[in-house]
């Protein structure tokens, strides 16, 4: 929604300037004198560019050394007036001008001062500016034409509204969440009543029309409200957590942090409490922080997708964060919010899956595991066992596995296809061609034939891709 605003912002640009570019010059119109003016609306735009990214810096920084507020307010003032003016000059909207210098002055290196300073005045203007804008309804014009408003607001409210669902479904937002943003962005914008003034003062619509798409657009907004109320009963009631006895996440100063305590997290952090390391776990399931509480944890409730709880939870101040959530989405939307808010901090994850795994590493996590790897890999070892193998051949064989899974992990985080590596990985069919269907130890032999063996399957997996070698 934040990025539907900005884009219905930013778009005022382009369609002033096209209003310009349209507007009637009063003499004779030819081709050349159509051309030059356009050259002359983009040779104002390059010129206050490059004004605001050479000049505007140096010019506040001197400013700012004779230490006075009202002069560094009058110089911003100063440039939204010069610009405007520029713009007005070169056939261009002065709204435009204005906008692009506010633009530019988000740039500079003493935004936040110029917007401290600037603040007052924005709470007058916006005022000012709707006033205006009711001041130019002529009521008895849309009493007259009530039918092509009432016509123009559906049509209008329709069209965006079903633009939005559509744009929000082609990115996997869920029914309801793409209903909920095309009602609450179906309304018009504020911008378009500065395009509707500034085409009528170009000559391109006449005062009538105005007056109807202004009304199109305030109408809109008066039923953006009721559709929203209404839009409650429509959508299926989202099942609430309740809170009873669970404390939310907030001023938490543990040096490791846990998010997720399902049964991954509980695991993970044993060897930390036995190690008496300070821990702060946090978890989006009431359910789970009430049952944990009756087996003697603390933990907080709180959503670690979200930038505040992170916040909350001591995220800034902790050694190391783990993320131990069960969902892929959840686990690198958090990982990508700890890479750009808390760069310092040592983040390690748990995975679902190989690409999951890559994922999180191009999201900055430092250490990344899979979720069921380690424990198939002990499970494989006990098998083998089982079968004959020694400890230390087990041990042997578990190793050389984890070592090649992690040269093909290096190769694939390269840029490699999904195939890549793949003569890393055993293989029962090639098991079978050259075992003749025993195991990877040897169906249960005994002695040096047996390690001989183990060490042939080894060499199978990467050190050596001579597989006709090994014994039969």
């Amino acid at each position: 929604m934040v990025s539907i605003l900005l884009l219905e912002d930013l778009a005022i640009v382009p369609l002033l300037a096209v209003v310009a570019i349209l507007a009637p010059t009063g003499g004779e119109e030819t081709l050349l004198t159509r051309l030059t003016g356009i050259a002359i609306a983009l040779g104002a735009i390059g010129l206050l560019i490059f004004l605001g990214r050479r000049i505007m810096n140096p010019f506040f920084s001197l400013l700012a050394s004779t230490k006075l507020r009202e002069v560094m307010t009058a110089a911003a003032l100063l440039v939204v007036l010069g610009a405007a003016l520029l713009f007005r000059v070169s056939g261009l909207s002065m709204a435009m001008g204005a906008f692009l210098a506010g633009v530019l002055l988000s740039t500079s290196t003493f935004r936040h001062q110029l917007e401290a300073d600037v603040e007052p005045f924005r709470g007058i203007l916006l005022g000012l500016f709707f006033l205006a804008v009711g001041m130019s309804l002529d009521l008895a014009i849309v009493l007259q034409n009530w039918g092509i408003i009432a016509l123009s607001v559906v049509a209008y409210m329709l069209v965006k509204a079903g633009a939005i669902y559509a744009i929000a479904r082609v990115l996997k937002s869920s029914h309801g969440e793409a209903l909920e943003r095309a009602v609450l962005m179906g309304q018009g914008g504020e911008f378009a009543f500065v395009l509707y003034t500034t085409a009528a003062t170009a000559g391109l619509i006449d005062g009538p029309t105005n007056a109807i798409f202004t009304a199109t657009v305030i109408i809109s907004m008066v039923l953006t409200p009721f559709f929203i109320i209404g839009l409650r009963y429509v959508l299926p009631k989202e099942e609430t957590q309740s809170m009873e006895g669970v404390e939310k996440a907030d001023g938490l100063s543990g040096k490791i942090l846990i998010i997720g305590f399902g049964r991954f997290g509980q695991i993970a952090s044993q060897p930390l409490l036995a190690m008496h390391h300070s821990v702060s776990i946090i978890d989006n399931d009431t359910e789970m922080v009430r049952v944990a509480a009756q087996i003697g944890f603390k933990v907080y409730y709180g959503d670690g997708t979200r930038l505040d709880i992170l916040h909350a939870a001591g995220a800034g101040t902790a050694d190391v964060i783990l993320i131990c959530t069960d969902k892929k989405e959840q686990t690198t939307r958090i990982a990508e919010l700890l890479r750009d808010e808390f760069p310092l901090v040592r983040v390690m994850a748990r995975a679902f899956d190989r690409g999951h795994a890559i994922e999180l590493v191009k999201a900055g996590v430092e250490y990344q595991l899979r979720e069921m790897f380690e424990s198939a890999l002990t499970f494989g070892g006990d098998v083998i066992k089982m079968l004959g193998a020694s400890d230390e051949e087990a041990a042997d064989v578990v190793e050389g596995v984890r070592d090649r899974d992690r040269q093909r992990f290096e190769l694939q985080l390269a840029g490699a296809d999904q195939l890549a590596g793949s003569r890393l990985l055993l293989s029962n069919a090639r098991d079978q061609a050259h075992e003749g269907g025993g195991g990877v130890v040897g169906g249960g032999r005994r002695g040096h034939h047996r390690q001989e063996h183990a060490a042939c399957v080894l060499d199978m997996e990467g050190l050596r891709e001579g597989a006709s070698a090994c014994p039969n």
